[in-house]
């Protein structure tokens, strides 16, 4: 073995701070003597060998002696029935139930979400992605589920602008719409996921949604997708909806879902409908 050799090892039993002060003091090439008297040096005033990992302490175990049971066992029936020349179809057949215990049932759905939330009127609902204002963040998440009517039935809706598309389970649609069947329309070629999770489309449901203000409610008309595995008990408002209207509520700082006019503006239409409607200052008409 050459001595090139030697030094990497010594360096490498070596290791950490000591490594790396021994490379410092011998920069060029030296020989193993010159290795081993900086190691010696370095140790001596820096005493970088006292100095080791901390060790975790390990409780001491009590062996407890196993008690030998001296009775024997009875055998059991079928092993003394049963002869090591008995062939395989002679043996008896019996059932064995089997209990698996469930720890998480809702691995595989992630659009589960708690029912625990209570509504919210419009004038105080939140968007879903919302930043609570400071020293509230306990209200976070907490004040975005409001109440509609759809088809003049009050319903529970979410008002996430993060959704593609407005999305309802068939099971929350039972309980609001129970002939929610005679009025689907098909669905084809659309393919929607959930964090990783494939939803089963049954078809669109075309409705009417009315958003209840005292200022003056806001109806409009959208399609729902209605599908097979959700679990959320709401309707799943999207924003395609907001495009459609040209609703501008994004971009505001509160992000409130409001409709009422106050000094501060947190509900408006887009500049697209600004130039199609223009508010006259005299009188009270829309003109083209």
């Amino acid at each position: 073995m050459s001595e090139t050799m030697i030094n990497m090892k010594i360096l490498r039993k070596c290791g950490g701070e000591l490594e790396h002060a021994i490379k410092c003091r011998c920069v060029k090439p030296c020989s193993t003597e010159d290795y081993i008297n900086a190691m010696e040096d370095t140790i001596t005033r820096t005493r970088t060998a006292n100095t080791c990992t901390k060790k975790t302490k390990i409780n001491e175990v009590q062996v407890i002696e196993e008690i030998q049971c001296t009775e024997e066992t009875e055998e059991s029936d079928l092993d003394s029935e049963v002869s090591e020349d008995t062939p395989v179809e002679d043996y008896p057949i019996e059932n064995i139930t089997a209990f698996f215990e469930v720890t998480e049932v809702h691995t595989h759905l992630p659009q589960y979400s708690k029912d625990c939330y209570n509504l919210v009127n419009i004038q105080n609902a939140r968007m879903c992605k919302t930043k609570p204002a400071g020293g509230k963040g306990y209200t976070a998440g907490a004040s975005f589920i409001t109440s509609i009517l759809m088809n003049n039935i009050e319903a529970k809706v979410n008002l996430n602008t993060g959704a593609f598309c407005t999305c309802v389970g068939n099971d929350y649609l039972r309980v609001i719409l129970p002939e929610w069947k005679n009025h689907l329309l098909p669905i084809e070629g659309v393919q929607l996921s959930s964090a990783s999770d494939n939803m089963y489309l049954l078809g669109i449901l075309d409705t009417n949604i009315v958003f209840p203000h005292p200022a003056g409610s806001i109806r409009i008309k959208t399609e729902i997708v209605v599908m097979e595995n959700c679990t959320f008990q709401h309707i799943m408002l999207g924003n395609d909806y907001l495009n459609i209207y040209g609703i501008d509520i994004n971009n505001h700082k509160d992000r409130y879902f409001t409709i009422e006019e106050n000094k501060i503006q947190k509900f408006a239409f887009s500049n697209m409908c600004k130039q199609i409607f223009i508010v006259s200052s005299k009188k009270d008409t829309y003109r083209e």
